[in-house]
């Protein structure tokens, strides 16, 4: 029995937030071997594909409901010009990616590739336009490429390129980054910026876009608050008319510094404590910039779209440092639990999210081997996969009685345990992670508001917090079923050392009022 004990309370019966399932996106730049060598082989390749398209990756990526996937960027999305990725491969141009690798990039995967993928995934586009090296009639010709329907110019050349039917295209950005890679501009000539672009990226049709403007890089509220202004400002005039629906925000857990962000699993317990503090800290930090949109959005219109989080450390030895390829290890699965529990709490402003990114790059879903084709599901893969069951549902109100479940961090009471839950279909999942290094806690489930008839439960652990996945070893680090017990207080579970648990609860009768996500939710009538 372990000396730790818990008790998670779930006030089952008391609605919360809608958890759109676009918390649970993803991202694929051209960066590294995340498109080509990741999702994009080529049709000749001795490797299984579908028009070039990695099949493996696809079914991999198929069992987590992937709902949307962010593209071409990140830094390459200011830099690419979408017309150098269309018509026969042969004739594209080349060009160079400055920021990733100083390598030739042959523009092979383009608009048609990146959309069949997404067909393929049955996942959402989210495009970023150019802002940062484009202009404003590129960026209003490529949503009429995408998404226009009858005789138009742009409509007219993507039938020529093989493609008749406008694609269906909701998550539109306006460029990456702005105050960096993008252009290291200003906040208030971005905000400029984003009401032009914005303007020119038009609803086509029966298409309705859901723009979302670059938003800042971690605590920078005043970011956020320059493009809130300039929301309230065209609020308030004769024709209301939002140039965008969401602003974003841009956030990595680091456990050093950004000069030297030390191993990807070579690491101690000091270094593991640092990294558990960064990654909790995306919670105040969210609050901070979901504060000031409440300032000058009180109805919660515009939605906060966190497009890259995740784990960043120094390159694996050997690779090119400019492709960013890591491990992935029990302290990522950590920091990505953590990080979903910070989501589901947040829902009614935040609108989406995207992990970077998904295959071979930063905080992988997958990583491919280059010697021997082999995939390799990562453990923050198992992560999303047993948390999928929380996409689209309710959340549920979720307390955790553990005083004593703390670890002092240099100056910071860090809590250990970590939980939150929702509730759709008569089922309530609940989400529970362990982040001490050496203790086991049972906890108590002390479900309130409904009537229980089966608990189930599945756990992810590892016997260290460095284990990781190889092509020898795929499955180390892989979730079973959990042993549950019942308690005076209800059913109890046993979570190992830096572990993670979905537990299933079927509450047979609990209905909740349904919630828009949040592809419906628009800011108002008037907009275009």
């Amino acid at each position: 029995m372990p000396d730790l004990t818990a008790t998670v309370v779930v006030d089952a019966d008391i609605p919360g937030p809608a958890i759109s399932r676009h918390l649970y996106g993803q991202f694929a730049e051209h960066l590294g071997r995340c498109v080509y060598g990741g999702f994009w082989v080529g049709e000749d390749s001795p490797i299984p594909n579908v028009g070039g398209i990695r099949s493996d990756v696809v079914e991999a990526l198929r069992e987590l409901d992937i709902p949307n996937l962010r593209w071409p960027g990140g830094c390459f999305a200011d830099e690419y010009h979408w017309r150098d990725g269309i018509g026969p491969r042969s004739e594209r141009p080349r060009m160079v990616n400055t920021h990733w690798g100083d390598v030739v990039e042959d523009n092979a995967f383009g608009t048609h590739e990146f959309m069949a993928l997404c067909e393929l995934l049955g996942a959402e586009p989210y495009i970023s336009g150019n802002v940062g090296s484009g202009t404003v009639r590129e960026m209003a010709d490529w949503v009429e490429y995408l998404t226009r329907p009858g005789t138009a110019p742009m409509a007219d050349l993507r039938r020529a390129n093989g493609r008749d039917e406008p694609w269906r295209l909701r998550f539109w950005g306006l460029g990456n980054e702005p105050w960096g890679c993008g252009g290291r501009m200003s906040a208030q000539a971005y905000a400029d910026l984003a009401r032009q672009y914005g303007t020119y990226s038009r609803d086509h049709g029966d298409n309705v876009l859901y723009r979302i403007a670059a938003g800042a890089s971690d605590w920078d509220v005043e970011w956020t608050e320059a493009l809130m202004k300039a929301v309230a400002d065209l609020d308030r005039g004769p024709f209301p008319a939002l140039p965008f629906q969401a602003v974003s925000v841009h956030y990595y857990t680091i456990g050093g510094t950004w000069t030297a962000k030390g191993s990807a699993t070579e690491f101690g317990a000091d270094d593991y404590w640092r990294t558990i503090v960064a990654a909790r800290d995306v919670e105040p930090l969210l609050r901070r910039h979901i504060a000031v949109m409440d300032r000058y959005d009180p109805q919660r219109r515009v939605g906060l779209v966190l497009d890259e989080w995740g784990t960043w450390w120094d390159v694996e030895p050997g690779t090119n440092p400019g492709f960013l390829y890591q491990q992935n290890t029990m302290r990522d699965a950590m920091v990505a639990a953590l990080h979903l529990d910070v989501f589901h709490r947040l829902a009614d402003r935040l609108v989406m999210a995207n992990i970077a990114q998904t295959v071979n790059v930063l905080q992988a879903m997958i990583l491919t081997d280059e010697e021997t084709g082999a995939l390799v599901r990562t453990p923050t893969y198992h992560v999303f996969e047993m948390n999928k069951v929380h996409q689209d549902a309710t959340a549920v109100p979720t307390y955790v009685k553990a005083p004593d479940l703390v670890r002092e961090v240099g100056d910071r009471q860090v809590p250990t345990l970590s939980a939150s839950a929702s509730v759709r279909d008569g089922r309530c999942h609940v989400s529970l992670t362990n982040t001490d290094l050496e203790q086991a806690v049972e906890v108590t489930l002390d479900l309130r508001g409904a009537d229980v008839s089966a608990v189930r439960g599945r756990l992810l652990s590892a016997p260290g917090v460095a284990a990781a996945n190889t092509p020898a070893e795929p499955d180390a680090v892989a979730p079973r079923e959990v042993a549950l017990g019942a308690g005076p207080g209800g059913v109890t579970v046993v979570l190992p050392p830096h572990s993670f648990a979905v537990l299933e609860v079927d509450v047979p009768g609990l209905t909740l009022p349904s919630v828009p996500a949040v592809e419906e939710r628009r800011p108002c009538p008037t907009c275009p």
